[in-house]
């Protein structure tokens, strides 16, 4: 009977705490890294990078010494891993994982 209660007091704080949606937001975000460098590095940047006369994609985009491709390249990154996590979390509706905590009076 301690066991079921201490498994269920388990279970409501981490629902009550959000960290459902905290794993999934690193586990997603750690495990789409690569697959989205990739398709940044591998497609987005060249593609880009033709349209300014590059070769070599976003990457040789500079002035001066100021390396403004890479930062670029890593905004797009960042904004395509941003909207997987969010479109997967809403699609799979996993926002529905945790519950408000109760006010105890």
């Amino acid at each position: 009977m301690v066991i079921k209660k201490t498994i269920i007091g388990f279970v409501r704080f981490v629902r009550e705490q959000g960290i459902v949606g905290l794993a999934i937001g690193f586990i997603l975000g750690t495990s789409i890294n690569k697959v989205v460098t990739s398709l940044v590095n591998d497609l987005i940047q060249p593609g880009i990078g033709l349209l300014f006369g590059s070769s070599q994609g976003l990457v040789a985009l500079q002035y001066k010494s100021l390396m403004y491709g890479k930062f670029i390249a890593s905004l797009i990154d960042f904004g395509i891993i941003a909207a997987v996590v969010y479109f997967g979390f809403k699609g799979l509706k996993l926002d529905r994982l945790d519950v408000k905590k109760e006010d105890k009076k």
